[in-house]
């Protein structure tokens, strides 16, 4: 039988071990709710800049109000409104006015330029409706100023010169309107350019004439080159013919997820060395390789046969068939789920292109509404946590605010500057 006072002792070091395990808890709790306190705290200071969400396409649906909040996760709520905007603690956005590659031909061409037009008026609409939530901004100045009066930035890209067709005076109409960056092609050659997704010829023949043309006009205009999506020749080619830096506005690291979407270190030495910034996209394809889903595979092979890549459906102009195909691909993902990527994928992207060519060439370009979205980050609500992960990771405020939007605030006032002198 122990004695009382080995009783009383053993009793004592007890309470104080489990002391010490609840004390070893509690500061990782109160970590994790301060690191998000503190991100909140910078986003306050810092402008915080998305460069690429296909959101306009939500904002030529009947009834569908980007003013109003949408519960996140729900069908047709899409991943970016204007209250969730502030809650995500995100200031200014590059709505893409997207349009899907088709025939390159002049009635085709017509059309596609007409739909473009028609979701840049959605964004005028949207701030002409919202004046004390959202202005439209087409310079960091402007930007910054929305941003000290309390209000949301809207920035205007163009996903896919394609719109363009063979008329080089639109890319002055599209300046006109506000554009302030193009994405030279999508997922198929165009007439500007070559894809990195499109090698039905299997030859990459890059950067076009034309296409030399449109770089050159973008770099006239003070209009942002996005090298987004184009193949690795083109890329080469852009670099080869801009006077100005270039940005890749939602793309990640081949090292990291070898996706031809995604650019090797060549390539993001290279846009280093032209100045430019690497948006890193929150697309769990480009983050990190995907586990084998055949089922999933097959039901989305099956889908794209039927109506055509998912991207491509927001320039269908039937909305009965867009519900319908839309509600097609979520049941797919609902019956065979993907893994998806997470925050820390995104950050580890960031620090790869961090260490390899320093915290002046990366920024964030999400991809929301065009399928990015990740565990921990799915729409613009969670945008803070990126923040908090870079804080766990040791990054500092000057280094975020870099990150967040001041990367690609210097590389537009350094291509409207070199427009200015043109």
């Amino acid at each position: 039988m122990l004695h009382p006072r080995l009783i009383a002792a053993l009793s004592a070091a007890c309470l104080l071990s489990l002391a010490a395990c609840t004390a070893a808890k509690t500061p990782a709790r109160l970590d994790e709710a301060s690191l998000e306190a503190k991100a909140m705290a910078i986003h306050d200071r810092i402008l915080s800049l998305d460069t690429h969400a296909d959101t306009p396409g939500n904002m030529l649906r009947p009834n569908w109000d980007i003013g109003r909040r949408h519960v996140a996760g729900q069908p047709g709520s899409g991943q970016i409104d204007l209250p969730r905007m502030k809650e995500g603690r995100l200031d200014a956005l590059f709505f893409a006015a997207f349009v899907g590659q088709g025939p390159l031909t002049a009635e085709a061409y017509a059309k596609a330029r007409d739909r473009a037009f028609l979701q840049i008026e959605a964004v005028d609409k949207m701030c002409a409706a919202y004046p004390q939530l959202i202005g439209k901004a087409a310079t960091p100045a402007e930007a910054f100023r929305l941003k000290k009066d309390g209000r949301l930035a809207a920035f205007v890209g163009l996903e896919n010169g394609y719109p363009i067709g063979t008329d080089l005076s639109l890319v002055e109409a599209f300046a006109r309107r506000g554009v302030r960056y193009i994405t030279l092609c999508h997922s198929a050659d165009n007439q500007i350019c070559d894809s990195a997704t499109d090698r039905r010829d299997p030859e990459d023949r890059g950067l076009s004439d034309f296409g030399r043309e449109v770089v050159a006009a973008c770099n006239r205009r003070g209009i942002m080159v996005d090298v987004s999506h184009i193949s690795d020749r083109s890329f080469f080619d852009v670099l080869r013919a801009s006077r100005a830096p270039v940005i890749a506005t939602h793309s990640c690291c081949r090292a990291l997820c070898d996706n031809p979407r995604n650019l090797s270190d060549e390539m993001i030495r290279a846009l280093a060395r032209n100045g430019g910034v690497l948006q890193v996209c929150f697309l769990s394809g480009y983050l990190r390789p995907p586990k084998p889903n055949p089922e999933r595979e097959k039901a989305l092979k099956d889908l794209e046969a039927k109506y055509g890549p998912r991207r491509s459906l927001a320039a269908v102009a039937d909305e009965g068939l867009r519900a319908k195909a839309m509600a097609e691909y979520q049941a797919v993902n609902r019956n065979f789920p993907e893994e998806r990527a997470t925050v820390s994928d995104i950050a580890d992207h960031i620090d790869h292109i961090v260490k390899l060519v320093g915290l002046d060439h990366v920024g964030i370009g999400t991809d929301f509404d065009g399928g990015g979205g990740v565990d921990g980050c799915s729409d613009v609500s969670e945008m803070f946590r990126v923040t908090v992960e870079l804080l766990r990771r040791g990054y500092v405020e000057a280094q975020v605010r870099k990150i967040w939007g001041e990367n690609t605030m210097r590389v537009l006032g350094k291509v409207i500057e070199i427009a200015e002198k043109s």
